[in-house]
């Protein structure tokens, strides 16, 4: 069901994310269907073969592809993975968690659009993610600003009445990522803002 909302979110059916605690905000899933502001950042810093996590309809793995940086979108939504194909982009329907081709081997690894939330356990993702990159390899992951709570909650997708299971998201702020990167054995080397999204570099270290 999760998957069933999430394609018709893309198609333009109001869909919104519901919290446990009864907040509720509109998923606007049709943005990402279109480069947006900011992308640059992210796209800038892929000069190698580029792992884009929770990929969506494609928008960074098809961009990358134009520029002639190899790049595979990994995404548990079929209906996502068929987007970026037809659009030209490289494509699986994969869990981030289970098995990815060229695991350890990836020079950067994409988390956009807060999808270093993903699992709602931000530490096993990076950990997850340290195992796909090569050593001295990047996450460029897209955070929350400065000042925001980090926290994981239950959340759910809802169209009109019809909803779907409860799984759990995270918010990673900006302030909290050096931390977190050193917990799991990265370094943050950038941090910027560009159109008003936040955006971390964390190289893989030595050290596991």
């Amino acid at each position: 069901m999760i998957g069933e909302l999430y394609a018709d979110s893309l198609t333009g059916a109001e869909t919104d994310i519901e919290y446990e605690d009864g907040r509720r905000r509109p998923l606007h899933a049709t943005r990402w269907l279109e480069p947006i502001d900011g992308d640059e950042v992210m796209l800038s810093r892929c000069s190698g073969p580029t792992l884009d996590v929770g990929s969506g309809p494609g928008r960074l793995t098809v961009a990358l592809a134009r520029r002639g940086v190899v790049a595979l979108g990994i995404d548990v939504t079929p209906h996502a993975v068929r987007l970026t194909r037809l659009a030209g982009g490289m494509a699986l329907c994969r869990d981030v968690f289970g098995p990815v081709p060229g695991a350890g081997r990836w020079t950067t690894a994409l988390l956009a659009d807060g999808n270093i939330g993903i699992g709602g356990d931000p530490p096993a993702l990076l950990r997850r993610m340290r195992e796909l990159v090569r050593p001295g390899g990047e996450v460029i992951a897209e955070l929350a600003p400065p000042g925001a709570p980090t926290r994981a909650e239950r959340v759910r997708l809802r169209r009109g009445t019809v909803t779907g299971p409860w799984f759990r998201w995270a918010d990673v702020s900006v302030s909290d990522v050096s931390r977190l990167a050193h917990d799991t054995g990265f370094t943050v080397t950038t941090c910027e803002e560009a159109s008003g999204r936040w955006f971390a570099c964390l190289r893989r270290t030595r050290r596991a």
